[in-house]
């Protein structure tokens, strides 16, 4: 007998994954060398810092994509509901 596989456990999950994990970090240590200078000013903040609060945010919502996707986090099925 194989065993069942997961739905989503194909390698573009696993390849996927640590790829989207990955983003807010270059965005924020990647991206201070670029955007390196106090003026424009965004919502009152100095652009650095602008960039830094950005990619926190984002960061949050990467980390809630990347939930939504792993095959880990998903309810196994129970056979009632396989054979109905």
């Amino acid at each position: 007998m194989s065993p069942a596989r997961k739905p989503g456990s194909t390698r573009t999950s696993r390849v996927l994954l640590p790829l989207l994990g990955a983003v807010p970090f270059v965005g924020i240590l990647g991206g201070i060398f670029f955007v390196n200078r106090v003026t424009p000013y965004v919502l009152g903040l100095p652009f650095i810092l602008f960039w830094v609060v950005l990619w926190v945010v984002l960061g949050s919502v990467v980390t809630a994509v990347i939930y939504r996707l792993d095959p880990g986090n998903r309810e196994p099925v129970e056979a009632e509901e396989v054979s109905s």
